[in-house]
């Protein structure tokens, strides 16, 4: 990790130096752009990687002030490799001054370790994302007026803040690609991770691309509150694994997020976008309200549900087991002790072998009897 003293360092350059010391690397990349801005030569180039481009002035009414609009095209690759370096420099600061503080208080395993800083960086990403979606959609008024998905449709022109909550987004699902090989991710958790983190890249960028930002900033909002329950539950699993009462409720709050996912998809390109106005396909004007590119988007979100769907399904089913299991084998080791029982003389009187006579008098009246 970046920002740490090692008492050995390793070669320069190796794979160890790199992973060591990649955050600092990328700190100086940031600051060579930032630098740019102070030279007149530079500058037309640096502003392309730190501000958002495309700035569109329109009159509303002839009383009110102009508002600033933006679009999206070419330019916005660079703003979000900027912000890809800052995403990387900060997961950098939150694992050196956060998750590793926390890793060597509770001494976890090595397969906990690499769950809980999974977990760690995700959690913070999923609260800061859902507090600046919640902000966007309170000003948009979506909940009173939940036609503004598809009404107006293409969506051409952004406020600055949905601009760059997206650039912000697809920089830090891109990030993501890069810190597996510096977070040393173990080669068995790689596909899950690559599923998802490609998963949400297709996704944001799609809605994006496509002008459908409104419908990928509300589908998103509850999502991340749905993965920053799980994650901030996980969190504390491994402080305390009696603490589990979270996972209940995110059971709950993710079958009622894929049911909300599914209904505004089907609600948007089955009735929405089919009965509006613009109809048709034109890149100039960023409009893409075919059938073809509807049923593609509302076939790739359905797939999507049911595959995180079946993942749901096939996790509770084996927490369900191992619980079965846990309870099985608790009744095997405090099975009650069985009590004591009388034995029974056997036939004959003999008990363990030896014959006992029920007459109680003595031998020398015995012999005289005899007699």
């Amino acid at each position: 990790m970046g920002f740490r003293k090692k008492n050995k360092s390793p070669p320069v350059l190796s794979h160890e130096f790199v992973i060591q010391n990649h955050a600092d690397m990328v700190s100086c990349l940031a600051m060579i752009i930032l630098l740019g801005l102070m030279f007149e030569v530079t500058a037309k180039f640096a502003i392309m990687f730190i501000t958002v481009q495309y700035n569109v002035t329109q009159v509303l009414d002839e009383k009110s002030e102009p508002v600033n609009l933006y679009q999206y095209g070419p330019k916005d690759v660079a703003t979000v490799f900027f912000y890809l370096l800052i995403a990387v420099i900060l997961h950098a600061l939150i694992q050196e001054y956060i998750l590793d503080k926390m890793n060597r208080r509770l001494h976890l395993s090595k397969t906990k370790h690499s769950k809980f800083n999974e977990s760690g960086q995700l959690a913070a990403f999923y609260l800061f994302s859902f507090i600046w979606g919640c902000s966007i959609l309170t000003a948009e008024d979506f909940a009173t007026n939940p036609t503004f998905l598809w009404e107006g449709y293409p969506h051409t022109h952004m406020v600055f803040q949905v601009k760059f909550f997206y650039i912000c987004q697809i920089a830090y699902w891109l990030h993501a690609l890069p810190e597996l090989y510096f977070q040393k991710v173990r080669k068995e958790d790689i596909p899950r991770q690559l599923y998802y983190i490609c998963l949400y890249v297709v996704h944001i960028t799609g809605a994006y691309v496509l002008n459908l930002h409104r419908l990928g900033l509300v589908l998103l909002v509850p999502h991340y509150l749905v993965e920053l329950l799980f994650h901030a539950s996980r969190l504390f699993y491994f402080s305390d694994e009696n603490k589990q009462k979270g996972f209940t409720l995110w059971a709950l709050l993710f079958v009622i997020a894929r049911l909300l996912t599914l209904t505004l998809s089907v609600l948007t390109f089955g009735f929405g976008l089919p009965r509006t106005e613009n109809q048709g396909f034109s890149l100039a004007e960023g409009n893409f309200n075919v059938l073809t590119i509807r049923m593609t988007c509302l076939a790739a979100i359905c797939l999507t549900q049911a595959w995180m769907m079946w993942k749901f399904i096939n996790f509770q089913l084996k927490k369900w087991r191992e619980h079965s299991q846990n309870q099985a084998s608790k009744k095997k080791m405090v099975s009650p002790k069985s009590k004591p029982h009388k034995r029974e003389p056997t036939r004959g009187g003999a008990s363990n072998g030896v014959v006992k006579s029920e007459d109680k008098t003595s031998p020398r009246a015995r012999k005289a009897k005899a007699s």
